[in-house]
């Protein structure tokens, strides 16, 4: 189905196309790079608190020499006076050539703080890449059993991540920031070669909502596949209906263990152990991929041999996860905390909401693109594709944000809290810096893997600016979106995301109809940038959840 789009000439459309083709590249100029001076002032005055707080660590290292240096002359009989540092004056916050030299040079080295978060990162990056893979793999096999079967499995696909995003994903987030706050304080009074199992109440929650969201969602989708097809206007007469049922019936079944599986790899987050979770998964994947081919072909199962083969993979995961956690803590509590419980629904209830306002804007965009035909439709599906795939190296990075930023402040430890909120802040820039780079070089020959028609891949080298141009704001923005969790600042996550995606959604729906494709990526990249000044808005208010980037605020409390 989707080459069919890919390569569907329309004469009409083709016309019209050419006629807007001249002001693509006009618009794109001229109204996204607009967008991006939104945030100037919010990346200026960070990077000049970044200035700041270098320059007060040299001072401290500084000053800790030269006491040094005076206890050791006043042994020799010697003694030295050494200068106080020049007060740096007014100017002091317009950074010179050398300090600008020193902040590039800061954000290409790595210090304690940054190796961490790189250590919890890449694992993360490979466990989140692992699953997209496979789909791929799944895909190549099941389009040889022929187009019907492709376009069905692809439709019920669709409907399960939809609901896995909208329901298991604010549980795995609750989860990381809940258990990395309750592990940090009881390691602080636990012996570190302490062998016995502790007891988190967050887990055994966890795990008691999962257990009931994963059969909810497996008996709604076994008993309500049929409107659910209807809902994605999959008729009863349509060749896909029957397979497209049969699929999603047969995925329900594994509802249950990948929600546990979520819920387990969002405690091993709250460890800080990405390690863990990446050999569960990869075990899962890796033996999909062995099963999915036999059941398939030499079995005779059809789509039928590709569900039964992700649901045993899940079920594999889950089973590892669990052996593994069982080890660290108890998996059920004596007693339901009932405060933790009540924590859980009104978070994950905000997080809900949140994904659905997410999910409208995003869903918009596609429907405003949809409507300037198939070809464009095509092109545009390459544009975002790429430009979600490449989300997930800067998820783990907000991953790894979360966890050491939900561990620092329980603990207390403000300063090194403040160090990890612009830490990941400066590495989630370089890597969109990075990223946005080798995407403007190499995006055209990349387009070029997902079609070979001319029109589409015309389509899709207008959309260049718009993919590389915008992978600095979607990193820090995925970067901000770990560090709220991290502080459980889940209401202004979901309210702010309440605001932004109304305002971009009517952006959408005026830009759209007057410029076409281009007014879509324009309203996606104002989507993005928003979230990026509301971020940087909420952390200059150092207050509430984020009192500790006061610099009054020290080890010792507030």
């Amino acid at each position: 189905m989707a080459s069919a789009l890919y390569h569907q000439n329309n004469p009409l459309f083709t016309q019209s196309l050419h006629q807007k083709n001249y002001n693509y590249s006009y618009f794109c100029y001229s109204t996204i790079l607009p967008l991006k001076s939104i945030n100037t002032n919010y990346s200026t005055r960070l990077r000049t608190t970044l200035i700041k707080s270098s320059r007060d660590k040299n001072r401290i290292v500084l000053s800790e020499t030269s006491v040094d240096n005076t206890n050791s002359n006043s042994d020799s009989g010697e003694s030295r006076v050494k200068s106080p540092d020049p007060d740096p004056g007014p100017d002091s916050d317009l950074p010179s050539s050398s300090s600008l030299l020193d902040s590039v040079s800061s954000l290409l080295k790595l210090d304690g703080i940054g190796w961490e978060i790189m250590s919890i990162a890449l694992p993360a990056a490979l466990a989140l890449a692992a699953d997209p893979i496979t789909s791929l793999v799944d895909t190549a096999f099941v389009g040889h059993l022929g187009s019907v079967e492709l376009a069905a499995v692809g439709i019920s696909v669709s409907v399960f991540n939809l609901i896995s995003k909208l329901f298991n994903v604010p549980l795995l987030n609750v989860t990381t920031s809940f258990v990395a706050e309750e592990q940090a304080l009881i390691a602080k009074g636990r012996s570190p070669d302490s062998q016995s199992k502790i007891l988190l109440p967050s887990v055994s929650t966890s795990l008691l909502l999962a257990l009931g969201l994963g059969i909810a969602e497996a008996v709604g989708l076994s008993f309500g596949s049929g409107f659910l097809m209807n809902t994605m206007g999959i008729s009863v007469d349509s060749p896909m209906r029957v397979p497209a049922e049969q699929f999603l019936t047969m995925r329900a079944f594994g509802a249950p263990p990948i929600v546990i599986a979520l819920a387990a790899q969002g405690t091993f987050r709250g460890f800080k152990d990405t390690k863990t979770p990446l050999y569960a998964v990869g075990a899962g994947n890796l033996l999909n991929a062995l099963l999915s081919p036999i059941l398939i072909f030499p079995f005779g199962f059809g789509i039928s041999g590709a569900a039964t083969a992700a649901v045993i993979s899940e079920y594999l995961s889950a089973f590892i996860l669990m052996w593994k956690l069982n080890e660290k803590v108890l998996l059920i509590a004596p007693d339901v905390d009932v405060g933790r419980f009540a924590q859980y629904l009104k978070s994950g209830s905000l997080l809900i909401g949140r994904t659905l306002a997410l999910l409208i804007t995003t869903t918009l965009s596609t429907a405003m693109a949809a409507q300037e035909g198939p070809v464009p439709m095509a092109g545009h599906q390459i544009c975002v594709q790429v430009w979600l795939a490449v989300s997930l190296l800067t998820d783990a990075l907000a991953l790894a944000g979360q966890a050491l930023l939900a561990s620092g402040v329980s603990q207390g430890n403000y300063g090194q809290a403040r160090e990890v909120v612009y830490k990941v802040l400066q590495i989630g820039a370089l890597t969109g810096v990075t990223l946005g780079f080798s995407l403007f070089v190499g995006f055209e020959a990349l387009s070029g893997l997902f079609s070979s028609d001319s029109e589409v891949l015309e389509i899709a080298r207008y959309g260049t600016l718009f993919v590389a141009g915008s992978q600095p704001i979607n990193a820090i923005a995925f970067v901000l979106d770990g560090l709220y969790y991290g502080v459980s600042d889940f209401e202004f996550a979901a309210y702010s995301m309440f605001l932004i995606g109304l305002v971009s959604s009517i952006f959408l729906l005026v830009a759209a109809p007057s410029f076409g494709l281009p007014g879509v990526w324009a309203g996606l990249f104002l989507f993005m940038t928003l979230r990026v000044v509301a971020g940087f808005l909420r952390l200059q208010t150092r207050d509430g959840p984020w009192k500790f980037l006061r610099s009054d605020m020290e080890e010792d409390g507030v």
